[in-house]
């Protein structure tokens, strides 16, 4: 049984919406900046990808505004724009919908201010959404209420791979029975000093102050990742159920599949993204010459970016077109693969590759697609993705017309 994507959403460094997201992912647009939310003195990190101009009031009821963190705000805006764009009607049954939205870092803005309240104006002072806004599965259970789903409703707490660990999850769900799941991954990781505070640990974010260089993978001057915030959400489908209903369908999702690699800050060796990546092509039943396109993970550190090379070399000796939009507006941790899955969808909509930012040629044997776009025709994706620590996941999506 086929799972399709028949509604998309975002929430993005260019702005709310698809349309914004995806103009700036073909404008190969330079979309990181200093991070404006305080002064990073004293942090080795001064880069990040912010959504811009957010005012949540302005899109978000009051009630929902004051319990929840901005990676739920973030959620709550990309599944609206995902169920306004499946046609979905969550009123007539809402047992037939379900979410499943995956975040890695929580509400840790939120949880800064309640914790500072604590410390400087005692217990009293301690509001009574700290027990529920900072928690991963808040923004899961706010899309829920939201939107009145009563359909099964969970969290993977995760870094980069979950949009596509949740895709494979809900694919199990849809098999038994349920009709619909929004399924994504938001993150507000930068928004205050302890929530950066809690990243720069792991030594995989990048130093560098200019936005064009800091954030180079596959390069020389690779040194790291910016990071980013950020959502998209997609709803997903039986088939029968959306030709049913007559739905456009936007994208089959064709086969996923995860692995654990080994301690370590990403999959030693990448032995663990390459068996992924296998068995997410051998279910989906493509061969190595059907994938038209790759969306690389791209970390941005010289060995592990050496490591997805080689497996992207292995898995199509022939060759394959490779990009990594992310490079323009950073890694949004569970954010990131959500997006990257988006940025997938939209390249086989548009029959456009979109390039690399800031990186100007092909290292490592890739035919790496940089500077401008790449007009094709593209029949199927690969998504890959890997987590710190050292999770991998790759999803293949296909074009409807060859699904």
């Amino acid at each position: 049984m086929d799972t399709v994507i028949t509604g998309l959403g975002t929430v993005s460094p260019a702005g709310l919406g698809v349309e914004a997201y995806w103009e700036a992912l073909v404008e190969g647009r330079t979309l990181i900046a200093p991070i404006p939310d305080f002064d990073t003195e004293g942090f080795h990190v001064h880069l990040g990808g912010k959504v811009p101009g957010f005012d949540p009031y302005e899109r978000i009821e009051g009630r929902f505004v004051v319990q929840t963190d901005a990676f739920t705000r973030f959620a709550l805006i990309a599944a609206e724009e995902a169920l306004r764009d499946s046609g979905v009607d969550t009123s007539v049954d809402p047992y037939a919908t379900g979410a499943l939205i995956c975040s890695g870092a929580g509400g840790v803005e939120f949880g800064q201010r309640e914790i500072e309240a604590l410390w400087s104006e005692g217990p009293d002072r301690v509001g009574p959404y700290q027990s529920i806004a900072w928690f991963y599965a808040a923004s899961t259970g706010q899309v829920s209420i939201r939107n009145g789903l009563k359909g099964m409703c969970g969290v993977l707490v995760t870094d980069e791979p979950g949009m596509l660990d949740a895709l494979g999850q809900s694919a199990r769900t849809l098999r038994r029975g349920t009709s619909s799941m929004l399924v994504g991954g938001a993150e507000a990781p930068i928004g205050s000093p302890f929530s950066l505070a809690c990243q720069v640990g792991s030594e995989v974010l990048s130093p560098g102050v200019d936005p064009t260089t800091a954030y180079v993978p596959f390069t020389e001057g690779a040194t790291g990742h910016v990071p980013a915030e950020g959502a998209a959400v997609a709803l997903v489908e039986r088939a029968d159920v959306a030709r049913e209903r007559g739905a456009r369908i936007r994208a089959v999702v064709a086969g996923q599949a995860s692995t654990f690699g080994g301690i370590g800050v990403f999959d030693p060796g990448g032995e663990g993204l390459l068996w992924a990546a296998r068995q997410a092509m051998e279910r989906a039943g493509v061969s190595p010459e059907e994938v038209d396109v790759v969306f690389a993970d791209a970390v941005g550190l010289p060995k592990a970016d050496a490591d997805e090379a080689a497996t992207i070399r292995r898995l199509f000796p022939k060759g394959v077109a490779v990009t990594a939009p992310k490079t323009g507006f950073g890694r949004a941790y569970a954010g990131a693969g959500a997006l990257d899955v988006a940025a997938a969808v939209l390249s086989l909509e548009h029959r456009i590759v979109p390039p690399t930012p800031h990186v100007l040629d092909a290292p490592f044997g890739l035919d790496l697609v940089v500077r401008v776009p790449r007009p094709a025709r593209p029949r199927t994706a690969l998504v890959l993705s890997r987590g710190m620590g050292g999770a991998n996941s790759a999803v293949v999506l296909k074009h409807p017309e060859h699904a």
